[in-house]
């Protein structure tokens, strides 16, 4: 078991109070880590934040990734409760943006890839002192992207799909440059998990139908599909994998 285990580990995770946050929150919590979930709306992570202590360690804080400030929070968070020493970075926080093509708004590109790259980015690089401190190296980043980033999606969500995709390749570029750092950075495409994001599908009947017969295992993804692909990331187990994308799907992109 020690081969996969995050006892005692450091991690934060953002947008970690809801939707694929919270199961990997969840899960981080209940193998033994020690986590940090940060989110925009501060009553959601506090009170996730305060069932997951009755188990384990968790703190929450409020924050923005479009803000510089926010960001400053996050990294003098880290200090505060993990004396600057950081093992996993989950950069999970996102948003989405649908509309017709000939009405998409730009509102809905710049709101789109400044949280999905260039928040992640920022928070990144903001956090790599801490990450180059781990006392477990490699130190982990593990980006979540979406499969709406490696194919075509039948939503037209054109900003989150480009964001995606560009999480990706910015994931191979980061593990590129710091392999010899001993940092490992790779990223999750989560398929179709039941969250907030995907309600408004889930929801119509003819439209859920639809999408659980595309998944070859037949089946919407569940939390520990998550939470496990993520403890296995940040564990002894994963700790060769660098530059990796890994579809959590069902095989919706592998068996496509």
């Amino acid at each position: 078991m020690n081969l996969f285990s995050v006892s005692g580990k450091t991690v934060l995770i953002t947008g970690g109070s809801r939707g694929i946050g919270e199961m990997i929150a969840r899960g981080m919590v209940d193998a033994g880590a020690r986590v940090i979930i940060c989110a925009r709306k501060p009553d959601a992570a506090r009170a996730l934040a305060a069932e997951l202590s009755q188990t384990g360690e968790c703190h929450a804080l409020q924050a923005d990734l479009t803000s510089c400030e926010d960001i400053e929070r996050l990294v003098a968070a880290v200090g505060e409760h993990f004396g600057g020493k950081l093992d996993v970075l989950v950069n999970n926080a996102g948003a989405a943006w649908g509309s017709p093509l000939e009405d998409f708004p730009t509102k809905g590109w710049e709101k789109v890839l400044s949280t999905n790259v260039t928040g992640l980015f920022e928070l990144t690089t903001a956090l790599l002192p801490a990450l180059r401190a781990a006392e477990d190296r490699p130190a982990r980043v593990i980006n979540i992207g979406s499969i709406d980033g490696l194919r075509v999606p039948f939503t037209e969500n054109y900003s989150y799909s480009a964001s995606k995709a560009a999480v990706h390749m910015l994931t191979r570029h980061l593990a590129q440059r710091l392999a010899g750092e001993a940092i490992t950075v790779n990223a999750i495409a989560p398929g179709f998990f039941l969250t907030e994001m995907t309600k408004f599908m889930l929801d119509d009947p003819s439209m859920n139908e639809m999408i659980q017969n595309g998944i070859p295992l037949g089946r919407f993804g569940q939390p520990a599909d998550i939470a496990g692909t993520v403890i296995f990331l940040s564990s002894t187990a994963g700790a060769y994998l660098t530059g990796a994308t890994i579809p959590v799907d069902g095989g919706v992109v592998g068996c496509g």
